[in-house]
């Protein structure tokens, strides 16, 4: 670039400063940009439009293959069932007094019935069944609704194995048991597979916009990792992570966990790769050379996200991030490539879980991997691959299998040393994918460069 300034070369300069320029803004340009988001009003027209085509499209097939003919999901206001959110309408941010649901499914060709034992309809998708005029109680309004019904299995959200499908209180549960006749007790069954079912399955629609969403989460990630934010020498981990949370609120979007930024660096003294999961690191000031982690998440439409990315912050005289930390990140990409390529329709948590450690082990990759699903919730409903405490079977939810039309966070790690630094780094990564029933796809890609800071010293030169 010096030669540039060459009296031999004034004639050129102009050129090259109009060039520059025009460069130059085009990269602002690019940093400026933000995916689409909806305003509230429009949300909420999306939420209900994707609930009423779940019901029609997801549930029926979900009731079948679990084998229950009718569905009840009962809430209290204020003690809300993880479920029932999902089927409230956009207006609706909780259940009302006590909200009852009945889905009923009156055979194969035949559209989910779907009813409110509620003094109003819950949205466009169950019309209101009980009139407190004619008939005051309601648990009484609901057992003649099931009775005329004739089920032959009664789901209730009620679960061992997982949080999310474990929605009845001991109190609606001891209430409900005390309205049924004898003869319809004894069909009351645990809905947890269907609750699951419901909670992990993406539909077309969904997926059309979750790629986006992701974008969005991915924009505010790389502007959080990048000079816009970071002052070496001056800006903290908690300044990142609060700059986070407020980018979030600014841009009308939610988050389902705090943010956490840490770092790793080259002093062999350091050992932050060992620092265990459960102890938050303190807040450090952000220094060149340092190597960057962070984890974070958006809620927008209902759907989540969680990802976790690296950056490092390029030395004075550094153009580039150093060859052997992209080297240790590729490491971190096999195991991610390792991991998805167990997933296979019908295999449990536990068994893709075992398959990738045991390709791993054969590859030399130290790794942890502890993958999990999402959707509605962040830590969602579905087959539980690995903890990050526990690398071997986890009962329960470890044991339910793998179905397409599911969306996951690849989440893991893969311990590599570092020769220029003597000591180990882990190379923490966690991207949303979606698996079709045949592969694995990102939702909108994955890291495969670590970011550097700043980025435009990476396109200026000496």
């Amino acid at each position: 670039m010096n030669a540039v300034f060459n009296n031999s070369k004034l004639l050129i300069r102009p050129v090259f400063f109009l060039a520059f320029a025009v460069y130059l803004s085009s990269i602002q340009f690019i940093q400026a940009q933000q995916p689409h988001i909806l305003s509230q009003k429009e949300q909420a027209t999306i939420i209900d439009e994707w609930l009423l085509d779940r019901i029609e499209n997801v549930l029926p097939a979900l009731m079948r293959r679990e084998g229950i003919d009718l569905w009840l999901i009962v809430s209290r206001e204020y003690n809300e069932d993880p479920v029932i959110k999902t089927f409230l309408p956009a207006t609706w941010l909780a259940a009302r007094r006590t909200t009852m649901l009945l889905m009923h499914d009156p055979g194969e060709g035949k559209k989910i019935e779907t009813l409110a034992v509620a003094r109003y309809d819950v949205g466009k998708a169950f019309s209101k069944s009980w009139d407190p005029e004619k008939e005051p109680d309601q648990w009484k309004q609901l057992i003649k609704l099931i009775q005329e019904r004739k089920p032959d299995k009664i789901g209730i959200n009620m679960s061992e194995d997982y949080g999310h499908a474990d929605g009845m209180n001991v109190s609606d549960y001891n209430q409900l048991m005390a309205y049924l006749p004898n003869d319809l007790r004894e069909k009351v069954v645990s809905a947890q597979n269907l609750s699951v079912g419901w909670l992990e399955t993406r539909t077309a629609k969904e997926m059309a916009s979750y790629r986006h969403i992701m974008a969005i989460a991915n924009k505010i990630i790389a502007d959080g990792l990048s000079e816009q934010v970071i002052t070496p020498g001056v800006t903290t981990t908690e300044d990142v992570v609060w700059w986070y949370r407020e980018r979030i609120k600014e841009l009308k979007l939610d988050t389902w966990f705090h943010p956490s930024v840490d770092i790793q660096r080259p002093d062999p003294a350091d050992q932050g790769h060992l620092r265990s999961f459960a102890v938050k690191p303190e807040s450090q000031v952000i220094q060149y050379g340092d190597l960057l982690h962070m984890d974070f998440g958006i809620t927008y439409l209902r759907l989540n996200t969680d990802t976790q990315q690296l950056a490092y912050v390029l030395k004075p005289g550094e153009h580039e991030v150093p060859g052997f930390l992209e080297d240790a990140l590729k490491v971190g990409n096999k195991l991610q490539d390792i991991l998805t390529d167990q997933f296979v329709a019908g295999r449990t948590g536990n068994q893709i879980l075992a398959e990738a450690r045991k390709q791993a082990a054969k590859e030399g990759i130290k790794g942890t991997i502890y993958t999990h699903p999402i959707g509605y919730h962040g830590h969602a409903a579905g087959p539980t691959i690995g903890m990050w405490d526990n690398q071997g079977d986890t009962p329960g939810s470890g044991d339910y299998p793998l179905y397409p039309n599911t969306a996951y966070s690849i989440e893991l790690n893969a311990v590599v040393f570092v020769e220029e630094w003597k000591k180990d780094i882990r190379v923490m990564l966690e991207e949303d994918a979606f698996f079709d029933g045949e592969r694995v796809t990102y939702l909108n890609g994955r890291q495969t460069r670590i970011l550097p800071i700043p980025r435009i010293q990476t396109y200026l030169g000496n």
